[in-house]
């Protein structure tokens, strides 16, 4: 028990002593301005956005280019199906519990393998680690 206390002694001294000699902070240092009072709404202060510009007239959105998703609620999970000019291309299942993995269609094994083999345009599951 006395080590116990002689050790948090000793700690508790030597940052006192690290704090009361300085050393480690520069003589140049310069406080933070203060926060301006905002009015009721935070962001009230910023300009306003002007609108986008409209799209050329010969570049129309192309409703072909966007990917179908089809949403399947199956119990407690939910299965998503993204589809692009009709062909699924990525899966998505949302469970109960735990994390959503994906399911997506992997073009590099269509190459080398029949198109009747079961699994042949289908990837391991994923998960997602990072998102930004």
């Amino acid at each position: 028990m006395y080590r116990l206390l002689l050790i948090l002694f000793s700690f508790a001294l030597c940052s006192a002593i690290s704090l009361a000699a300085g050393s480690d902070m520069p003589d140049d240092l310069v406080p933070l301005p203060e926060i301006p009072e905002s009015s009721e709404m935070p962001g009230a202060d910023l300009p306003e956005l002007e609108p986008p510009p409209p799209l050329p007239p010969d570049m129309d959105v192309d409703p072909d280019l966007e990917p179908q998703v089809t949403i399947i609620k199956r119990g407690e999970d939910t299965i998503e199906e993204y589809r692009m000019q009709g062909e699924l291309y990525m899966i998505k299942v949302i469970p109960r519990v735990g994390f959503p993995y994906y399911m997506v269609r992997n073009p590099a094994s269509s190459v080398n393998m029949h198109p009747g083999d079961p699994g042949s345009h289908i990837s391991v599951p994923m998960w997602r680690i990072l998102e930004f």
